[in-house]
């Protein structure tokens, strides 16, 4: 017979508790549990009572041990070590320590959870989602794990598995803000506005000194079309924090509010505090571009602009090179011998109309053109394409454009599963029985022969605007994510030759299978361009896309506001004003300005 655990050392006593497991699981159990009750601290005695339960089929206990071990884990030395790391973001420290823990501890749940922060801090998103499922498989219970889980999904586009978790979470930590400020974000990217609002409403009234749970609430409510709503919530965002650069930029983002002399001298002010954040500064220095531009004071407004497109470059790693390189990848590959062995492979579904292009092209408007048709609807700018392409890729190198390779060596029965899941992923987006669907995504350009393999009866629009007016409206447009070209002249010129690039060689190995909207052509003659359009997709004409902007429909981009008035020709021309400071641009933009085709004007 073994000493009660209290009178040897713990690690033996421990070890002959394992030894047990297999002969007599029912001892081991009561040998861990001496452990436990003379050294309660010791984490890995309740992984090994959990380890125990389970063999004796008592799960929930089992969850409840395991539990009790992730708390014990702030007495762990080691644990300790590897959290310090994780807080002062030296990885290279934490990784080994986390990694050896799980080498001797395979069920220690807080080394598993934290290796999952660790894989979702360098962007190795499924490889965190894995760890904080077995997490999840071992205790259900683990609630911080479940909300880690959301977070790793919502990251992932996969915003309705994000919202079931939360709701899981909710269920049992029903007033945690942060799990409700996600909960309602998610919600906004299904089209669960309704909700959201009301959560956003909830949130703002508990914690109304909160600055951006108001900024948040203003953004889903300019989304639903509410704007005066949009512009009051804004406004109070700014009574509790004066200084944050990207409330004043969202009232200037809704493209309608034009800024007094008390709101530019209170940007100034705050821009003058050296306090500020780069990026409260680089948003102030966008607001001021956009109110000095209303003012009609252009080198003021142009300076502004280039002061915050360069303080927000410093903050990203772009190199256009990379873009070219993709687009070369895409052309070299996609030959008629190419897409001819896999003609027809894909899923053969016609639901899809995609709209592709430069962003501040003028997709928006021909979606709430389409989804104002009674047999289109119309969702907003889903990630799906350049997700599936990521995946897809990434076994043939982390290098522009690797998909193509993957493509390349797929069967072609792949091709049409790719389809399937497109369509799978996406139906969480579509609220009517509409047969077609919109999908609104302008860097879609990139992927445009992949979306033709997958999907070779989807319909593919071109938006394209004028190079100049077009990219000099990226350069003076702050998005809330993605869009790195759009920081520099050169950087948004090249990205445009590229696109032009490409598209050419897709009319050429496939032609006719784009349908080009001309942004002037549409605002010079909007009823021949929209029959146009209709006839390319087959939907017979109807007055109510001439009358789109009576379209009560959410609309998330910036273009939100512009697309729910009339056609006008405000955006067109609006280069000319800041010419002097454009060369960059011009020189980057080479042979494709001059072939830039000739509108006639405006009836």
């Amino acid at each position: 017979m073994q000493a009660p655990s209290d009178a040897i050392p713990v690690p033996d006593a421990l070890a002959y508790a394992r030894r047990l497991i297999g002969s007599d699981p029912t001892r081991a159990l009561a040998q861990v549990r001496e452990v436990i009750a003379v050294t309660p601290h010791v984490g890995e005695a309740h992984r090994l009572a959990a380890l125990v339960l389970r063999r004796l089929g008592r799960i929930a206990e089992a969850e409840d041990a395991d539990l009790e071990a992730v708390r014990m884990a702030v007495h762990d030395p080691d644990m300790l070590t590897a959290a310090q790391a994780m807080l002062a973001n030296e990885l290279h420290i934490a990784e080994p320590i986390l990694k050896g823990r799980l080498k001797a501890e395979p069920t220690d749940c807080a080394a598993i959870r934290m290796l999952a922060e660790l894989a979702a801090r360098i962007g190795r998103l499924p490889d965190a989602e894995h760890l904080l499922r077995r997490v999840l498989e071992l205790t259900p219970g683990f609630g911080a794990a479940r909300a880690n889980l959301a977070t790793v999904l919502y990251k992932q586009n996969r915003f309705a598995d994000a919202v079931a978790e939360l709701d899981n979470v909710l269920t049992d930590d029903p007033d945690n803000a942060a799990h409700s400020n996600l909960k309602a974000a998610a919600l906004g990217r299904i089209g669960g506005y309704d909700e959201a609002i009301a959560l956003y409403e909830e949130l703002t009234q508990r914690f109304p000194d909160h600055a951006k749970l108001h900024m948040s609430h203003g953004h889903m409510l300019k989304t639903v079309g509410r704007q005066e709503d949009s512009i009051a919530a804004y406004r109070a965002a700014l009574a509790v924090q004066p200084g944050l650069g990207e409330v004043w930029w969202s009232l200037a983002n809704l493209k309608t509010v034009r800024f007094d002399e008390t709101d530019v001298a209170a940007m100034e002010a705050a821009l003058g505090d050296p306090a500020i954040s780069v990026e409260d500064r680089f948003h102030l220095h966008f607001a001021l571009g956009k109110a000095a531009e209303d003012a009609k004071e252009w080198a003021a407004s142009f300076g502004h602009y280039a002061q915050g497109n360069a303080q927000r470059k410093a903050q990203i790693d772009y190199d256009a090179d990379d873009i070219s390189r993709h687009v070369k990848h895409v052309i070299d590959s996609f030959t008629p011998e190419f897409l001819a062995a896999r003609a027809s492979a894909g899923h053969d579904a016609p639901d899809a109309i995609f709209i592709l292009g430069m962003p501040r092209a003028g997709s928006t408007l021909i979606e709430q053109i389409l989804a104002s048709h009674s047999m289109v609807e119309g969702t907003m700018e889903l990630p799906d394409i350049p997700s599936i392409a990521m995946r897809e890729g990434r076994d043939h190198g982390d290098v522009p454009g690797s998909w193509v390779a993957a493509v390349r060596d797929m069967p072609a029965e792949r091709l049409a599963e790719l389809g399937a899941e497109y369509l799978a992923r996406t139906k969480v987006q579509r609220k009517s029985d509409k047969p077609f669907f919109v999908d609104k995504l302008p860097n879609n350009w990139l992927y445009s022969g992949l979306i033709h393999l997958i999907l070779p009866n989807a319909k593919i629009i071109d938006a394209r605007r004028h190079p100049m007016d077009c990219c000099f409206s990226n350069f003076k447009q702050h998005f809330a994510q993605g869009q790195a070209f759009s920081y520099a002249l050169d950087d948004v010129g090249r990205y445009y030759a590229d696109y032009v690039r490409l598209m050419q060689h897709i009319d050429t190995v496939l032609p006719g299978r784009v349908h080009r909207v001309i942004h002037e052509a549409l605002v010079a003659d909007p009823e021949a361009e929209v029959r146009r359009l209709l006839d390319y997709l087959g939907l017979p004409f109807e007055e109510g896309c001439l009358r789109f902007h009576e379209n009560a429909r959410a609309v998330r981009t910036a273009s939100s506001e512009q697309v729910r008035r009339p056609i006008n020709r405000d955006g067109i021309d609006r280069w000319r004003h800041y010419a002097p400071w454009l060369g960059p641009l011009e020189t980057a933009l080479g042979d494709v300005l001059p072939a830039y085709p000739q509108v006639p004007p405006l009836r």
